[in-house]
């Protein structure tokens, strides 16, 4: 199998455009490797036969990250972090409303969030008095231990 520059820039700028994290593709006489990291995107080409594949005329320049907005901790919100791995719920069961809202007000020790873990309903309370600000988690999502679950201004 041959491959030229113009299959190659094609099929490298469809796979910029998925979630696919990393792609292996070789034959007897090519082989391409493709990693994405989430910061940038390296691609390394390695053909085994020089002449079966014309190299790229220049380096594809990054475009510049859009503007963010200034992040929570720049903010001096509050994390209520998952102390646990597990399956975040924003209610106690599915037909009653959620503990919280963003814009709500919680005090300290008021439950916000459930953790299930291991068929364990696990109650998780703030930390802190405040405005909930973001929830950052979606309903029924996995989490991980130590990852933010909401954001509160603290008051």
């Amino acid at each position: 199998m041959s491959i030229n520059f113009n299959e190659l820039r094609d099929l490298l700028g469809a796979i910029a455009h998925t979630d696919i994290a990393e792609v292996s593709l070789k034959t007897e006489t090519f082989e391409l490797n493709v990693r994405r990291d989430v910061a940038h995107t390296t691609q390394l080409l390695s053909p085994i036969a020089p002449e079966t594949v014309a190299p790229p005329s220049a380096p594809a320049t990054p475009t510049p990250p859009p503007e963010t907005p200034p992040s929570p901790a720049e903010k001096k919100w509050v994390a209520i972090t998952s102390p646990m791995v597990g399956t975040f719920y924003r209610a106690p069961a599915p037909d009653e409303p959620p503990f919280v809202d963003v814009g709500d007000r919680v005090s300290n020790t008021q439950t916000v969030c459930i953790i299930e873990a291991m068929k364990l309903m696990n109650e998780i309370e703030a930390e802190v008095t405040g405005e909930v600000m973001e929830i950052a988690v979606a309903n029924g999502e996995p989490v991980e231990y130590g990852q933010t679950l909401m954001w509160v201004n603290p008051s």
